[in-house]
């Protein structure tokens, strides 16, 4: 059977390192709130062991329990306006160039005979 990848060298390197400096920045807003993992795992509804992997950036932790932590820390804002369609620019700027320039009214089909 074959190896697989594991999710860390499956990612490109700008993603590994922005997962990372997610963690980072996890930590630090849970110890400027004097938490402990095991009062934010509490919080968050999720284990010991899952903050601490969220902490040091491992990849394979599912996106939820960043959101769960992002809330348990009250910064989850942001969260909400991630790929929020009003503001991606190349996918308005697609759409706007394959909108027809003109259109042609519809003709009424009679059925007078």
């Amino acid at each position: 059977m074959a190896r697989t990848q594991s999710a860390d060298t499956a990612l490109p390197g700008a993603v590994s390192d922005a997962i990372r400096l997610l963690g980072a920045n996890l930590r630090r807003a849970r110890l400027r709130r004097r938490m402990t993992v095991a009062e934010l795992a509490t919080r968050a509804q999720i284990s010991r062991p899952t903050v601490q992997k969220l902490e040091v950036g491992h990849p394979g932790t599912a996106i939820a329990h960043y959101a769960a932590v992002l809330w348990v820390l009250g910064l989850d804002a942001p969260l909400r306006e991630l790929a929020a369609p009003d503001r991606d620019e190349v996918g308005l700027a697609l759409e706007a160039a394959r909108t027809p320039s003109s259109v042609r009214a519809r003709r009424e089909l009679s059925d007078d005979f």
